[in-house]
């Protein structure tokens, strides 16, 4: 799989697709789209899109490149066909973005974990995050920003010092690694970040966190969080797996001016106030 992203990165500025990939590399495209989607929970087409917009949205705000040159690029035949594609990721055409004048990354590139081991984690393995974590932390941070539109790193690098500085960010690691971040808010309860390495993104570790909350802070609250609209093409699945957790679907909001959605979960507690089991 390293030596795969490694081709995509290296040809960014051309046409890739599945049948070139395999030619290369002397696998079956079937193969290598079942390897790929099960480590790091996306296709290799939605990356090799992402990781090309980028890309593009790079060169919109620091070069002075004419956006069709910018679009051929990028591995788009026309302008019109880049634009279309942009602007259902972006939120805005490539014109306005250049004028706008503000990058964020929709998807940073992928490295792979040699280290990986298929074990199972508990809440104990889950612990407070110290200002010494902070690199890792942000190192994990450039793997799931697809997660995160619009997102400004120095003002989050400023808003974690705060989480970690109030005893509410916890990290699950993997020997040196973070594998999995989680701050928050209170007083109401809101998931400001959670963030699980593409390749443990199947793990439960979501779940983890989230009852790890449940148990030592709010057993009797509600708890919010905001993701994706509905059939936003710029979502990875994030709001699929909120589901699976039991959220539930609230406000429409616009956040940094960017479409989102406030999703609920509900306290422990049923109508009649006692605790569910």
């Amino acid at each position: 799989m390293q030596e795969i992203i490694n081709y995509i990165e290296d040809h960014l500025n051309e046409k890739i697709d599945l049948d070139s990939i395999a030619d290369v590399h002397h696998y079956s495209k079937y193969y290598i789209h079942r390897q790929f989607t099960h480590q790091f929970g996306i296709t290799i087409h939605t990356y090799i899109r992402r990781r090309q917009l980028t890309e593009a949205a790079k060169l919109l705000v620091f070069s002075k490149e004419p956006i069709l040159e910018i679009a051929l690029k990028s591995g788009y035949e026309s302008q019109q066909s880049f634009t279309a594609i942009f602007k259902l990721m972006y939120k805005k055409s490539p014109a306005q973005f250049r004028h706008l004048h503000k990058y964020y990354p929709l998807q940073y590139r992928f490295i792979c974990d040699k280290k990986q081991r298929n074990r199972q984690w508990t809440k104990n393995d889950i612990h407070t995050a110290k200002m010494s974590d902070i690199p890792f932390w942000m190192k994990l941070l450039h793997l799931v920003v697809d997660g995160y539109p619009m997102l400004n790193e120095t003002r989050y690098e400023e808003q974690l010092r705060r989480f970690i500085e109030k005893k509410q960010a916890l990290i699950l690691k993997e020997e040196d690694m973070i594998i999995g971040a989680f701050a928050f808010s209170m007083n109401p309860y809101h998931i400001e970040f959670i963030a699980i390495h593409p390749q443990y993104r199947n793990c439960g570790i979501q779940k983890l966190f989230i009852e790890t909350l449940q148990d030592l802070y709010c057993p009797n609250e509600d708890i919010s969080i905001t993701t994706f609209r509905k059939k936003d093409p710029a979502d990875t699945g994030y709001r699929k797996e909120l589901e699976q957790l039991g959220f539930i679907e609230n406000d429409l909001l616009i956040e940094l001016g960017y479409p989102t959605q406030r999703f609920i979960l509900p306290s422990r507690r049923n109508e009649n106030g006692k605790e569910q089991i």
